[in-house]
């Protein structure tokens, strides 16, 4: 169980080991090192998603370790509080940054080993604090940088705790 103690309030998540299990260790290991304390929500778009893992706050990107294989074909699907692996259009290319699912985004699932196909790997699901997620929907966003959906006020995770 990881608990994410963010400015809105407390997100508590389950890894799932059993389907995406190099995933589910590669998240763990970046809360267990606290890569995510200090970091931000920084794209978040009402009814689709809320995404955090690699902005510190003010916007500054942070290093990250090796990029991991992509386990979006474990059969779990992008439904309302899972959690996925956030990615560039290359498949294999995530490594810290997630994102919440705030809807049931179906057209990220895998349906196929190719570029067009991939999909977005879930690896676990909110568990407690679903209403502190839905909360990040209702700030205020705009651009900063290159960034769109930024929220002007910044949600931060202030303390990750691995139980």
């Amino acid at each position: 169980m990881i608990t994410f103690k963010t400015t809105l309030g407390d997100i508590q998540i389950e890894l799932d080991f059993d389907n995406a299990p190099v995933t589910a260790k590669n998240f763990q290991q970046y809360a267990e090192d606290g890569f995510f304390n200090g970091t931000i929500f920084h794209r978040v778009i009402k009814g689709f998603m809320a995404q955090g893992g690699g902005f510190a706050s003010g916007m500054g990107e942070k290093d990250t370790r090796a990029s991991i294989e992509n386990e979006a074909n474990n059969g779990l699907t992008n439904a309302r509080g899972t959690l996925a692996m956030a990615r560039t259009q290359d498949p294999h290319s995530a490594s810290a940054q997630f994102f919440i699912n705030l809807a049931d985004n179906d057209f990220l699932n895998f349906k196929s080993e190719d570029v067009q196909g991939w999909g977005y790997c879930v690896f676990g699901k909110v568990v407690e604090g679903m209403d502190v997620v839905d909360k990040m929907t209702l700030v205020d966003t705009g651009r900063m940088g290159f960034h769109d959906d930024v929220p002007k006020e910044e949600i931060l995770i202030e303390e990750t705790i691995v139980a």
